[in-house]
C-alpha cells in the first residue's frame, strides 16, 4: 500500500521549503516513532513540521457475500447472492421455508462451502481463523449439555473463544439477557425462552465484532423479545455489526436498518423498511365520518385539510397510509409459504 505525504511551505532558515508530494511505503510509516495508527489526519514532529496526509482507507464490510452460489445436487439452494452488513448495521433476512436464508447462514459462518462466489467477515475469508475470531453465532437449532448450568456453559465457550473475560464478562452477559439470577440453574431446569436467551449471551462471549443470529426470538415470549431487541439496539450503539434471520417481521421491522428477501435462493427485495413500504393513500376523518383518498401522499395531507376545513367540515384527524413490511413481503415472496 501506497501512502501520500504532503510537506507545507515550511521555511528552514532564510531558505523557502516548495509545497511537494512525496509517496513513501506505508509500512515504513506504521514504525513506532511516527505513532501511526489507522486513517485519519496526524502531524509528525520534525524540523520542518512536516504535514502528514494519509489517503482514506477502506474498511471492509463486516460481514459480504458476493455472486454467492449454492447446489445440493440438483438443488439450486443460492443463485448469485449478493448481500453486505456494514460496520454497526443491523440487517434482517427474510424469506419462506427453502427460500436459502439457512445456507447463506452456514456459508456466512464456515460451516458450508459455497459452490461459488464469495463470503468474507470483516476482510477474511468465511470459516478461516481469521473470520472466525471476528464473529459470533446463534444457530436455530441449538442445544447445551443440560446438567451444565448458565455460568458453566459461558464458561466453556470463554474456553472455545479463548476469552480471557472472566466471570467478570459471564456475570455481565447474564445480566444483558436478564438471567442474571439464574446463573447457577441447570440447562435442563430452564424453560425454552430462557435456553434462548442462554444462546444470545454464548454468541457475545469474547465481544465479536459480528453476530450472525439465526431466529433468535422463535421462542422467546413478548417480554424477551423487547430484552433482545434493546440488547441488539445497544450492540449497534456500540459497533457491532449483526445478521438477523428470522420470521418474524414485525420484529425485523423495528430493529433492522435494511432487510432482504430472499425466494428461491435469489434477493427479491432488498433495502430499508421505510423504502420498501409504498404510499397508499390519505384516511380523513371529520364530521362526516371517515373516508380514504386512494393515491394521495403525505404532501397532499395539509391541502386535503384545507379543503375540507374550506367547505365547512370539521376535521378530527389525518393518517397517512401505507404499505407495511409485511405486504412487500408478500408481494415479494407470491404464493410460497413458510
Amino acid at each position: 500500500m501506497w501512502l501520500g505525504i504532503v510537506l507545507g511551505a515550511a521555511v528552514h532558515g532564510r531558505v523557502q521549503l516548495r509545497r511537494r508530494r512525496l509517496f513513501l511505503l506505508a509500512r515504513r510509516l506504521l514504525r513506532a516513532p511516527f505513532g501511526l495508527l489507522g486513517g485519519g489526519t496526524f502531524h509528525v514532529t520534525a524540523r520542518h513540521a512536516e504535514s502528514v496526509v494519509p489517503y482514506p482507507r477502506r474498511v471492509p464490510p463486516a460481514l459480504a457475500v458476493h455472486a454467492l452460489e449454492k447446489r445440493y445436487g440438483s438443488v439450486h439452494a443460492l443463485r448469485g447472492v449478493d448481500l453486505s452488513v456494514e460496520e454497526g448495521e443491523l440487517v434482517g433476512l427474510l424469506g419462506p421455508n427453502g427460500a436459502g436464508k439457512s445456507t447463506l447462514v452456514k456459508i456466512a459462518v464456515g460451516l458450508v462451502r459455497a459452490t461459488r462466489g464469495q463470503a468474507e467477515v470483516a476482510g477474511a475469508r468465511a470459516g478461516s481463523r481469521a473470520a472466525r475470531a471476528e464473529l459470533g453465532y446463534l444457530a436455530e437449532l441449538f442445544r447445551f449439555p443440560g446438567w451444565y448450568t448458565a455460568d458453566e456453559v459461558l464458561t466453556l465457550h470463554q474456553r472455545l473463544t479463548r476469552s480471557d473475560g472472566g466471570a467478570a464478562e459471564r456475570g455481565r452477559l447474564l445480566e444483558r439477557v436478564a438471567l442474571d439470577d439464574a446463573r447457577d440453574r441447570r440447562v435442563d431446569g430452564m424453560s425454552k425462552g430462557m435456553q434462548q436467551r442462554l444462546g444470545i449471551a454464548q454468541a457475545l462471549v469474547g465481544s465479536p465484532r459480528v453476530l450472525v443470529l439465526d431466529e433468535p426470538t422463535s421462542a422467546l415470549d413478548p417480554a424477551g423479545r423487547r430484552i433482545v431487541r434493546v440488547l441488539l439496539e445497544e450492540l449497534r450503539g456500540r459497533g457491532v455489526s449483526v445478521l438477523l434471520n428470522s420470521h418474524l417481521l414485525s420484529e425485523i421491522e423495528l430493529v433492522c436498518d435494511r432487510v432482504a428477501i430472499l425466494r428461491a435462493g435469489e434477493v427479491v427485495a432488498a433495502g430499508v423498511p421505510a423504502e420498501l413500504s409504498r404510499p397508499r393513500g390519505i384516511e380523513l376523518e371529520t364530521d362526516e365520518g371517515t373516508r380514504t383518498i386512494e393515491g394521495a401522499t403525505r404532501e397532499d395531507a395539509p391541502r386535503l385539510v384545507a379543503e375540507a376545513v374550506a367547505a365547512g367540515r370539521q376535521v378530527y384527524g389525518v393518517r397517512v397510509l401505507t404499505s407495511t413490511l409485511e405486504d412487500t413481503y408478500l408481494e415479494a415472496v407470491g404464493d410460497e409459504v413458510s
